[in-house]
């Protein structure tokens, strides 16, 4: 693996690459509160397999690309820097992978942009439009979500985060993420400013239009004891997907499917990313 500065005209991304530069690409979007460290597992197992990988830290999380307002992360821009990111790289088409908010973005992207999008896989994040319904009518789900209300409070977020050694941030990583890995995002979220534009992504507000249903060959893994999203969004995601769709629960694993679950997320990856699609 190498590291790589990517310039865009939203400014510079930190990223880390691995494969043969002629193997097909795949850019890989980490979600809150990790950084592209989340991926290692996928970059060494897609890169072992002649991929092409890049893994950026997303608009906020690279220095370099760190506005102060809020509505500089809506998710129009955080689409636009994937095929900003896509451009700098020279790649006319890739294969997509989010988790958490990455998969958020990925849906957009693949809405957006779907003739640039060789395949979709999708980690723990429901398409937008199934969780939007299930947002209103799912009681389970709008519980789940609650958090995000208190999120968007600034700078008590922050503070509440970042207090006693980011004890509040630390437990958001309990368990299933190794502390090797919780002590470098804690650490990489310290850093100032970092954490409010990690959390702008919650403050910038309701994305600018309705997303459609997708079109691209899409992988979609949920498991089964994910906190923040419930089975009902995750169930209705298929019906928000129109080209060839492949749902995969994970059972007994938490959110953190790229670190709790390498080897399963691994092989689910790797079989969508070789399967013909028609």
């Amino acid at each position: 693996m190498a590291e790589l500065s990517i310039s865009t005209p939203a400014g510079v991304f930190d990223a880390t690459t691995a494969g043969p530069p002629e193997g097909r690409p795949v850019l890989l979007l980490h979600g809150f509160p990790e950084t592209r460290l989340a991926w290692r597992h996928q970059i060494k197992a897609l890169a072992a397999q002649g991929y092409r990988v890049v893994a950026p830290d997303q608009r906020g999380y690279s220095p370099g690309v760190r506005p102060e307002r809020p509505e500089d992360y809506r998710m129009s821009l955080l689409v636009e820097d994937v095929a900003a990111l896509a451009d700098a790289l020279g790649w006319t088409s890739f294969d997509l992978v989010g988790h958490d908010w990455g998969g958020a973005v990925a849906w957009w992207t693949a809405d957006a942009h779907p003739g640039r999008i060789r395949t979709l896989t999708v980690v723990s994040t429901p398409h937008p439009g199934a969780l939007a319904d299930a947002l209103r009518t799912d009681q389970d789900q709008q519980a789940r979500s609650f958090y995000m209300r208190d999120w968007r409070e600034t700078p008590a977020t922050e503070n509440a985060m970042l207090a006693d050694d980011a004890a509040v941030l630390r437990s958001l990583y309990a368990g299933p993420v190794p502390q090797a890995s919780a002590d470098a995002y804690v650490r990489h979220l310290s850093r100032p400013g970092a954490l409010t534009a990690a959390l702008n992504w919650y403050r910038s507000g309701r994305p600018e239009r309705a997303i459609g249903t997708i079109a691209v060959p899409t992988l979609y893994v949920w498991s089964t004891q994910d906190t923040a999203f419930g089975p009902t969004a995750a169930r209705e995601t298929g019906q928000w997907v129109k080209g060839p769709y492949r749902f995969e629960t994970l059972p007994d694993i938490s959110h953190w499917i790229p670190e709790e679950a390498p080897e399963l997320l691994n092989g689910l990856l790797l079989e969508h990313l070789g399967t013909e699609h028609e």
